[in-house]
């Protein structure tokens, strides 16, 4: 059997700076220390963090007066923001910076008069805590019907962000339609990460090679979820699998070309393991697609230091 990995995929520089600020949080201040929401969409990655000394939870009501808080790479809202400082937490934000640029550029369009549409997923960290840092107007679509179907009181004055872990061709058709319909300004796809970007292009060429893609990553991440629907898109069955037991047997054959990535949230030891199983089934020759090295990187937190 055939096994092709895709590249680049897995950690981007936002979760490689998210798990380490865990990490270095815990060295600094021992534990425990406690994570506002998942750091990344990933159990094992949270898992591997729990066992070093990290509590996750889902509200600040949760976190002792004055303990170490870590905010998620997905980012919060403003008002999570006041609820840490009321409760004089000590908050290390490990937003990563694209999700902050998308906030910042959502509050000054807020902040010149502007209605905001994000486009995201209703629900997901990234869209609340970015729809919580607008003052004003804000309303949230992922579709074209969507688009149709919103009702809003001044039309001429919007503008538009996206989460950063879309498809580039969904979100370029939702802006579209969004431009046919209202005088609207925004960042085309500047707002798609990179990480984002260049996974969702290498599925795109990997597509072209193999009989079956396997999609690395947790099922509620948004950027893993995007990738299968690429392999899918292109033309091949796609499948998300969080680890190497959601394998099945009946999918491969000895002649089955198999394509594997893996989201910007999963461990490359996932992907090592997926291979063991794969080898169990049948003998394999795994290549690597040639791909330029990524070149972003990103600072830990200030307060922690260098």
């Amino acid at each position: 059997m055939q096994v092709v990995l895709a590249q680049p995929r897995g950690f981007c520089a936002g979760v490689v700076r998210a798990i380490k600020i865990v990490d270095q949080a815990l060295q600094n201040y021992g534990k425990p220390v406690y994570v506002l929401h998942e750091i990344v969409h990933n159990r094992h990655v949270v898992e591997n963090l729990k066992n070093s000394g990290a509590l996750f939870v889902e509200s600040l009501e949760e976190v002792p007066w004055g303990a170490v808080t870590i905010f998620s790479a997905h980012g919060v809202s403003t008002q999570v923001v006041g609820e840490a400082e009321k409760r004089n937490l000590r908050v290390i934000d490990a937003t990563c910076p694209l999700v902050t640029k998308v906030h910042l550029q959502a509050q000054q369009f807020s902040r010149r008069g502007l209605d905001v549409i994000i486009i995201g997923h209703p629900g997901h960290p990234e869209v609340e805590g970015t729809r919580g840092r607008v003052e004003g107007p804000a309303y949230v679509l992922s579709s074209t019907a969507e688009v149709h179907a919103l009702q809003i009181t001044h039309p001429e004055r919007l503008a538009y962000v996206t989460q950063t872990t879309l498809s580039m061709d969904d979100t370029l058709e939702v802006i579209d339609t969004l431009k046919k319909r209202f005088k609207i300004q925004g960042p085309d796809l500047s707002n798609i990460c990179y990480a984002t970007q260049t996974r969702q292009n290498s599925v795109r060429r990997l597509a072209r090679s193999i009989d079956l893609l396997l999609v690395v990553g947790a099922r509620n991440s948004s950027n893993s979820n995007r990738l299968r629907e690429v392999g899918q898109q292109s033309g091949v069955p796609a499948f998300l699998i969080e680890d190497a037991d959601d394998l099945n047997p009946v999918w491969f054959s000895q002649n089955t070309k198999v394509g594997i990535t893996a989201g910007a949230s999963a461990p490359e030891e996932m992907v090592q393991r997926v291979l063991e199983r794969l080898r169990a089934y049948y003998p394999c020759t795994v290549t690597e697609m040639a791909s330029d090295p990524e070149p972003m990187h990103f600072a830990s937190s200030p307060s922690l230091g260098p």
